[in-house]
């Protein structure tokens, strides 16, 4: 039988969360790609004890043309809590972005096509068993997340919802 340590184990669980919006409210329109195009600050915690890293994906799963993927990061380091509003890969040499659906190895925000209801956003954070993937940029993010998922501890997400 387990001790209060595993018991503790049982209930923490990885959580993602922004100081921009909350789960399942408006994204600001400085993040969206008609506003200032800027990548919203992200935190989590409740990473399990062996990760080596953490890879983020953010998608818009009511795009007309099915999923659409604006954002794959991958080599987070397991030691970081945090993403900065904006955050690039010439300021962080760990990281690597992946190549979004619009081309961009970045991040590119909302953009909704005029009239639709307010489409959902979906930041999801893995925990990694490795300590950084080996795929090129070029390979685009849906192929990166699905490496990741070969490895991945343990997975949180956050939803914001933006209409144009």
């Amino acid at each position: 039988m387990g001790g209060i340590h595993d018991m503790q184990e049982d209930f923490m669980a990885l959580i993602l969360i922004s100081k921009a919006f909350a789960d399942a409210e408006p994204i600001p329109e400085k993040y969206a790609l008609e506003g200032k195009n800027m990548f919203p600050p992200l935190a989590w915690g409740g990473a399990p004890e062996d990760t080596r890293s953490f890879a983020l994906i953010v998608e818009d799963p009511d795009a007309p043309s099915g999923t659409f993927r604006h954002c794959g990061i991958a080599n987070i380091p397991a030691r970081w809590t945090s993403l900065a509003e904006s955050i690039d890969t010439s300021q962080e040499g760990a990281l690597r972005f992946y190549q979004n659906d619009f081309g961009n190895a970045r991040y590119d925000g909302p953009q909704p096509p005029d009239g639709d209801p307010p489409h959902r956003y979906i930041f999801r954070i893995a925990a990694l068993d490795v300590p950084r993937l080996t795929l090129p940029e070029a390979v685009g993010v849906e192929a990166m997340w699905t490496q990741a998922q070969k490895h991945t501890l343990a997975e949180a997400s956050l939803t914001g919802l933006y209409q144009a």
